[in-house]
């Protein structure tokens, strides 16, 4: 039964948060050149989320509230 990319958009945003993590390192492992196991994956995003958090603590970058990066990524989609 062929889905469309909606479709499978709409499903996978009504995954609990965990499993849309799960989903989207299976996602993007599937991109990666050199295949990782799933466990050196998420080790390498939990480093990297560390760095950022540690960026955002030592005021090297500033957040941006979600609601307004959603209405960024909105007004894209829409042009």
């Amino acid at each position: 039964m062929a889905h469309s990319l909606a479709e499978i958009e709409d499903d996978a945003l009504r995954l609990p948060p965990e499993d849309r993590a799960r989903l989207a390192v299976h996602l993007l492992a599937s991109l990666e050149e050199t295949v990782e196991s799933p466990e050196e994956i998420e080790k390498l995003w939990l480093a990297e989320a560390e760095r950022r958090f540690q960026e955002l603590r030592d005021g090297v970058v500033q957040g941006i509230p979600a609601r307004e990066v959603f209405a960024q990524l909105r007004a894209k989609l829409r042009s």
